[in-house]
């Protein structure tokens, strides 16, 4: 008798640096439950490789847990939150849709069907996985409030900052500048419409910077770029790296502010208004500019995802926003 093959594979973080596929057996889908077979995940790169890492700081662990998180930090952890795929069973009107989960990278999975949402028609899978990142930019730019006419830096090209400035860009005459370390990113930066600078050359007097390197030093040229009574957006999440900031030149005389902006919630400034649902269907809406598919620079099938992990998290895999191919994907 052939042994029970399992009903899905799954990619677990076993140790912090060690990643593994390991099998799952699915529940049993409930009435309202949808079972979602995996087109596509991407690799959240700031966030996940800190995770694989084992940079979650202890007094985050909770904070930190994605919604369908399994096991806990530093590990062994079932961690991810960028995934398409086709509902195979649920509710009639989702049965044969293509529907983003905020779920890890499983190649199948079971569901409460409140915790899909339709990609629309023309928005093909690979390009929605960024459907998470896009309503990270969403909630900052409910938070930022940029202004007609704003003069507005983004520091930091990765996923999360190129999604802003994409955004950024379509808001009427906003200039918007993305800087980087990587010059490279300059093509990015022409393909999603704005203009590019590395952070030495970049003009300052800014009426907004939104940070999301990383980096102490990005931080820190955030805050030499802005104008007096400026105000930097954080998006980025440092994890357990300490961060350093000279904060003795103009941050007081010029009444610089400093905000830190975080997806975990809708933003005060529509909390009252919307809903996460609402936030995560208008990023999927955002979504139909194919300039966003400037930030698709790698793919990998899902076997790979343990070396993949590593290699992105030791900086030996360029890529901007890595996705993940599983089979009929």
């Amino acid at each position: 008798m052939k042994p029970l093959q399992p009903d899905a594979y799954a990619f677990w973080l076993r140790a912090p640096g060690v990643g593994e596929i390991r099998p799952v057996t699915l529940p049993e889908r409930g009435r309202d439950e949808v079972m979602v077979r995996t087109l596509q995940s991407a690799v959240s790169r700031g966030t996940e490789t800190l995770v694989f890492r084992g940079g979650v700081p202890p007094g985050q662990y909770a904070a930190m847990r994605a919604p369908f998180q399994e096991g806990d930090f530093p590990g062994p952890v079932k961690y991810g939150y960028l995934n398409v795929g086709t509902v195979e069973t649920g509710p009639a009107e989702l049965c044969g849709r293509t529907v983003f989960c905020l779920y890890p990278h499983q190649t199948a999975y079971v569901v409460p069907a409140l915790a899909v949402t339709v990609v629309p028609e023309d928005v093909p899978p690979a390009r929605a996985v960024l459907a998470g990142t896009v309503e990270t930019a969403v909630n900052a730019l409910w938070d930022a409030a940029p202004l007609l006419g704003d003069r507005v830096t983004v520091v930091g090209a990765g996923m999360v900052g190129c999604c802003v400035a994409r955004l950024l860009s379509r808001f009427p005459a906003v200039q918007v500048t993305l800087v980087d370390i990587d010059s490279s990113r300059a093509d990015v930066a022409s393909a999603l419409g704005v203009h590019f600078a590395l952070p030495a050359d970049a003009a300052d007097g800014r009426d907004l910077v939104v940070h999301a390197s990383a980096t102490s030093a990005g931080l820190q040229r955030s805050l030499d770029l802005l104008a007096p009574e400026g105000t930097v957006i954080d998006l980025s999440w440092y994890g357990d790296t300490e961060v350093r900031l000279s904060l003795g030149g103009a941050f007081h005389s010029g009444r610089l502010g400093i905000r830190a902006s975080q997806v975990g919630t809708v933003s005060p400034a529509r909390s009252g208004r919307r809903t996460t649902a609402d936030r995560l269907g208008l990023a999927l809406e955002l979504l139909r500019d194919p300039a966003f598919d400037a930030l698709l620079t790698g793919q990998s099938p899902f076997d790979a995802l343990p070396d993949v992990m590593a290699r992105l998290a030791a900086g030996s895999l360029p890529a901007l926003c890595h996705t993940i191919t599983y089979d009929g994907g």
